[in-house]
C-alpha cells in the first residue's frame, strides 16, 4: 500500500490480467465447484507474479441474483458474493495479491441495475432510485433499470459504494462499466424512445455531473488509485481532469484499437495489405486520452471464439498469429489487458461455468505461448522505453508504418532517458524476409531482445543471432539503418547499446 502511487502511476508498466473468479480454476473431484476466495489465494498471485502481470482485474465480485450476467447485474453494492467465501476471505485475496505485488482493480457497475425485486428497484414502492420514465430508467439492452443520476441520494449512495470498496478493501483500481449508456439518452433507443435534455441534446447531464463526481472523490480521498472507463465512443476527454473540462478518470479502454486489430489480424495474411491502415489508424488519436489496450472478456463469447480461434491458417500459424498479436500489442503506447485463457491459448470460448482449458498447457504450442506472455510482461515492465511514456506523443515513433505491400511496421519506442530506445518490428505475412533493411536513429548494437519466432515459443527459429550492427547508411530519414532478417508472422524487440 505504501508503493502504490509508483506501482499505479501513469508513466508506470500496467499490464492487468482480467478474470472471472468463479471459472479460473475449478475443482473436479468435487462437482467442478469454484475455487473459494482462500484456495484463489493460495495460487493466483504465485501464478499472476509468475506470469509478470502488475495488476488483476476482477469481473464485479458483487453480489447478484443471476450468475449468468457475470454479476454485471449487480443488487449487493456493497456485499461480495458470498459463492466464494465471506468478506474477511475476500480481504484475505486482496491482502495476498498485494504481498505479491499485484494490484487488484474491480469492476463496479453504476450504470444500471436488475428489477429483482429484492433489490434498488421499486425499493420504498415508488421509484426511488431509477426513473419512472422507462424512456429514462428503463434499458433496453440488458432489461435493467437506469440509476437516476439527478438525485442527490443516488449520487451519494453510488459513491459511498464506490469509496468503500477502496477503504475496506484495499481496492487498487475501478474499471467503470459501460459509461457511454450512462453519457448517452439516445443509446440503444429508436427516434421518439428517449427525452432529450433540457437544451435538446442527447446528453446526459445528470450522468456527466455524476461521473466527473464520482472520480473528483475517489482521487481526493485516495489519490493514489486509478478509475479506468470503459467507453465505447469518441466522446472527448473522458480520462482528463475534470478541472480542464474532462470527465476525470485516470484511463480509458482503447475500444477502436481492438476492434481494429482484431479485425485485421482475422483477415487471411494475403489481404491483409489492403487493411493495412487497420494498424496504423490508432496512431492518429493514441494520445488523445490515457488508454488501456483491452483484448477482453467481451471479444471471446457470444460465439465470438476464443482468440486463438480467430487466427486464420494452419495450427502453427494460428499460434504465431496470436503471439505476433501480443506482441504487436506491446510495443504500442498503452497500457494492456489481457482476458484469462489468452494467455495459454484456450481454443474454445469463455464459458462462465466452466474452468479454463488448462490442460491444453501440457501441449508444447499451449505452454510455448504462455512463456512468451510471461517474456512480453517482464520486458515491458524491466524496459522504461516500454511503459515510461504510454500517454506521452514523445514515447512513440513510426520509422515506417507504409509498408502495406509486405505488411510490415517498424516503430521506436523511447523512454525519458534518450539512451532507452527499443525497436519493433512486425512481420504480419507467413514469408520470412531476408536482407529488410530498416532506418535507426544511432550507430553501434542492436540486441534481438525478443523474438516470437525462437523455438522457445514454439516457432520456426528465423532471427538475427542476437542481434545486428547498425551501418551508416541513411534510410527512412535516419542516419543509419540494419539489415534484419525477419521471421514469419513475428514480432522482433531489439535494444539499442546492448551486448
Amino acid at each position: 500500500m505504501e508503493k502504490r502511487n509508483k506501482h499505479n502511476g501513469l508513466n508506470a508498466p500496467i499490464s492487468i490480467y482480467e478474470m472471472h473468479v468463479g471459472s479460473w480454476k475449478r475443482v473436479p473431484e468435487e462437482g467442478h465447484r469454484s475455487l473459494s476466495y482462500r484456495e484463489l489465494a493460495d495460487s493466483l498471485p504465485t501464478y499472476l507474479e509468475h506470469m509478470g502481470f502488475t495488476h488483476v482485474e476482477f469481473l464485479p465480485i458483487m453480489d447478484h441474483p443471476f450468475l449468468g450476467s457475470w454479476r454485471y447485474q449487480t443488487t449487493g453494492y456493497f456485499a461480495p458474493t458470498g459463492n466464494y467465501g465471506t468478506p474477511q476471505d475476500f480481504m484475505y485475496l486482496v491482502d495476498e495479491l498485494h504481498r505479491h505485488g499485484i494490484g487488484v482493480i474491480l469492476d463496479w457497475v453504476p450504470s444500471h441495475f436488475p428489477t429483482d425485486g429484492h433489490g434498488l428497484s421499486f425499493f420504498d414502492g415508488t421509484h426511488l432510485y431509477e426513473h419512472a420514465d422507462p424512456r429514462q430508467g428503463f434499458h433496453p439492452d440488458w432489461n435493467t433499470y437506469i440509476f437516476n443520476y439527478g438525485r442527490n441520494e443516488v449520487r451519494s449512495f453510488l459513491i459511498s459504494s464506490a469509496l468503500f470498496w477502496l477503504a475496506k478493501y484495499h481496492i487498487d483500481g475501478l474499471r467503470v462499466d459501460a459509461v457511454a449508456s450512462m453519457l448517452y439518452l439516445d443509446y440503444s433507443r429508436k427516434e421518439g424512445e428517449w427525452i432529450p435534455n433540457e437544451y435538446g441534446g442527447r446528453e446526459n447531464l445528470a450522468a456527466i455531473s455524476f461521473l466527473r463526481r464520482f472520480n473528483e472523490e475517489v482521487y481526493r480521498n485516495y489519490p493514489d488509485v486509478q478509475t479506468v472507463a470503459e467507453e465505447s465512443t469518441a466522446w472527448p476527454m473522458v480520462s482528463k481532469p475534470t478541472y480542464l473540462g474532462g470527465l476525470g478518470f485516470g484511463l480509458k479502454w482503447d475500444m477502436g484499437w481492438m476492434h481494429d486489430t482484431l479485425s485485421y489480424m482475422s483477415q487471411d495474411p494475403y489481404f491483409r495489405k489492403y487493411h493495412h491502415n487497420k494498424l496504423t489508424f490508432r496512431m492518429l488519436y493514441a494520445f488523445h486520452e490515457n488508454f488501456v489496450l483491452p483484448l477482453s472478456h467481451d471479444e471471446v463469447v457470444y460465439g465470438k471464439g476464443s482468440l486463438l480461434g480467430k487466427m486464420p491458417g494452419d495450427n502453427w500459424q494460428k499460434f504465431a498469429n496470436l503471439r505476433l498479436l501480443f506482441g504487436y500489442m506491446y510495443a504500442q503506447a498503452a497500457k494492456k489487458l489481457l482476458f484469462m485463457g489468452g494467455e495459454i491459448g484456450q481454443w474454445t470460448e469463455w464459458a462462465h461455468d466452466h474452468s479454463l482449458e488448462w490442460d491444453v498447457l501440457r501441449q508444447p504450442l499451449h505452454s510455448a505461448l504462455q512463456r512468451w506472455v510471461g517474456d512480453l510482461n517482464r520486458l515491458y515492465r524491466a524496459e522504461p522505453a516500454l511503459h515510461e511514456r504510454d500517454i506521452d506523443p514523445a514515447g512513440f515513433e513510426w520509422i515506417d508504418c507504409n509498408d502495406a505491400e509486405s505488411s510490415v511496421i517498424s516503430l521506436l519506442r523511447k523512454g525519458a532517458s534518450t539512451d532507452d530506445r527499443l525497436l519493433v518490428v512486425c512481420n504480419f505475412t507467413p514469408v520470412a524476409r531476408q536482407n529488410y533493411r530498416v532506418g535507426v536513429p544511432r550507430g553501434g548494437f542492436w540486441q534481438e531482445q525478443l523474438n516470437s519466432d525462437a523455438t522457445h515459443y514454439g516457432g520456426s527459429g528465423w532471427g538475427n543471432l542476437g542481434g545486428v550492427e547498425a551501418v551508416p547508411v541513411p534510410l527512412h530519414g535516419r542516419d543509419h539503418s540494419l539489415t534484419l532478417t525477419l521471421p514469419p508472422l513475428a514480432a522482433l524487440f531489439f535494444k539499442s547499446g546492448a551486448r
